[in-house]
């Protein structure tokens, strides 16, 4: 069932999860100091927050509700959308903690950023924060904070670059990011760094929303060989018209996410696979509602190679005129050609 929140567009899923029922051993929270929230046919009720709807993060939200279905934990799910708003992050966080969800889960940055801002009683599990720490979230990896912690999507940025310059040979270096947004401006730092070590020229468009998204790609297409994208969630919900814009410029992009680039136009995409990020964070959840504390559980990161994907669209590749080495299509799990989509 889906209804309208009173936070704009937010639907509030209720999904009932079949499976064993939690022994009361696991009711109480002692490192939140609270019991755990659950509606009235005694399922658990876990709060799910991401800052925008695309297929990256609906995939993450996805992993995290199968993951404790794996687990047989019977749940309510309330998901909630913020359309990329942060006032409606705000809103959401405060919903959450006024209902006392048994956790929260904040899916990307701002979101994340306003649930452990406004909820100290109960658990707030972020997920896919390039920099946590650099957010605030936590003051180390290594641990959790108070009753925050989460999973890192970090990607490996160097490498990206460097794999870029060898295939397409690029001089000049597009980069479009979210000046608002504290995951944008850490990414923003680690292509510089990575831009100077491979001796390329780097051309920035910040923004501010998905609106201005088609305006900056067209003021850099035309001043850079390629684009690279990283995992920045406002780009990404317009994702579809800054790949036209570099279609029709001819210039090949680079995605350091490979959920959004499976409809097309992305010549290369590398990343770990986001519904498995999700499963990886609502192991985490489970984790928690069994007894565990956040401040003893380390920030995750993604490392394991079987969740990296590559993906090579030779279509987008032929219309930039950049042929790709025989061995990095073998090595794909995704090629796209003649418009169809091939997993391997």
């Amino acid at each position: 069932m889906k209804v309208r929140g009173c936070c704009g567009y937010m639907p509030l899923t209720k999904k009932l999860i079949v499976g064993l029922v939690f022994c009361s051993a696991v009711i109480c929270f002692t490192g939140c100091g609270n019991s755990k929230r659950e509606s009235g046919d005694g399922k658990v009720t876990i709060g799910i927050a991401k800052i925008v709807q695309h297929e990256a993060l609906d995939a993450v939200e996805q992993g995290i509700i199968d993951a404790l279905d794996a687990r047989g934990i019977e749940a309510v799910y309330d998901l909630q959308n913020a359309n990329n708003d942060v006032n409606t992050a705000s809103q959401i966080a405060a919903k959450f903690k006024r209902e006392k969800t048994a956790v929260a889960v904040g899916i990307a940055t701002p979101v994340a950023v306003a649930l452990a801002n406004a909820i100290k009683d109960i658990p707030v599990v972020f997920s896919v924060i390039t920099d946590p720490v650099g957010a605030g979230l936590v003051t180390t990896v290594e641990h959790g904070e108070g009753n925050v912690t989460g999973l890192s999507d970090a990607i490996p940025t160097p490498d990206h670059i460097a794999l870029f310059k060898e295939i397409a040979g690029i001089k000049t270096l597009g980069y479009i990011y979210t000046s608002s947004e504290a995951n944008s401006v850490s990414a923003l730092s680690l292509v510089e760094r990575a831009c100077a070590e491979q001796g390329i020229a780097l051309v920035t468009q910040g923004i501010t929303n998905s609106s201005e998204v088609r305006q900056a790609a067209e003021a850099i297409v035309n001043r850079v060989d390629g684009i690279y994208l990283t995992t920045d969630n406002t780009v990404f919900s317009a994702l579809p018209a800054l790949v036209q814009v570099f279609a029709d410029g001819r210039k090949p992009v680079f995605s350091g996410d490979v959920t959004g680039a499976l409809n097309g136009g992305c010549m290369i995409a590398s990343g770990f696979n986001y519904y498995k990020a999700g499963l990886a964070t609502g192991e985490m959840v489970a984790e928690i509602l069994a007894g565990a504390q956040p401040q003893d559980m380390p920030v995750r990161f993604i490392t394991d190679p079987s969740e990296s994907d590559l993906l090579i669209d030779l279509d987008a590749a032929e219309n930039c005129g950049i042929t790709i080495p025989q061995g990095y299509i073998d090595m794909a799990e995704y090629v796209i050609t003649g418009g169809m989509l091939e997993k391997r």
